[in-house]
């Protein structure tokens, strides 16, 4: 099973720090900083250079713990908040299945990192290791990720789109 835990981790963990990478760095064809703002201000958030580089943070570093098995319920919580965002921002109007933009892909993704949080990143890990891998997952720890990163992504959504609002508003 460790085994199965790690590949999984390696593959979804440097799948996810990629696209960090793509939005920090404009690595791997990616569009950098900038071109990450643009599109998020198009999407309506406000501070879209803020948001960005929050974003590729999230997806680089949560994506690097994962990989690793380093505090991962954090780390999947990282990618978790970045699934909702991009479902409720993107994702949902398009449906479920990825051919027509839809959600599927991102929900798969989410439901790992919960699953993650749940059942913990396996022997292979740096938190099994320093001998915290059982102290930081369970069925709890996986409640808290599925029901914290609803509430952090959809008020990302909310505040993004508040800000956008009053930076409209303000005198030039």
């Amino acid at each position: 099973m460790s085994y199965g835990l790690l590949v999984i981790r390696l593959v979804l963990g440097g799948t996810m720090a990629a696209h960090g990478a793509q939005k920090l760095f404009g690595w791997f064809g990616g569009p950098g900083p900038q071109g990450t703002a643009g599109f998020l201000s198009e999407l309506g958030f406000g501070a879209a250079p803020l948001l960005a580089f929050a974003l590729g943070t999230a997806e680089l570093g949560g994506g690097l713990m994962l990989a690793l098995g380093l505090a991962t319920p954090f780390a999947a919580f990282l990618i978790a908040v970045v699934m909702v965002t991009a479902v409720a921002t993107v994702h949902w109007k398009n449906g479920f299945f990825a051919t027509s933009g839809g959600y599927e892909f991102n929900l798969l993704i989410y439901a790992a990192c919960v699953g993650f949080a749940a059942m913990g990143p396996g022997r292979l890990s740096i938190d099994s290791a320093a001998s915290l891998a059982g102290s930081i997952s369970g069925l709890w720890w996986g409640v808290g990720v599925l029901g914290a990163s609803l509430l952090a992504g959809l008020a990302t959504v909310e505040l993004g789109r508040l800000g956008r609002r009053r930076w409209r508003t303000l005198p030039a």
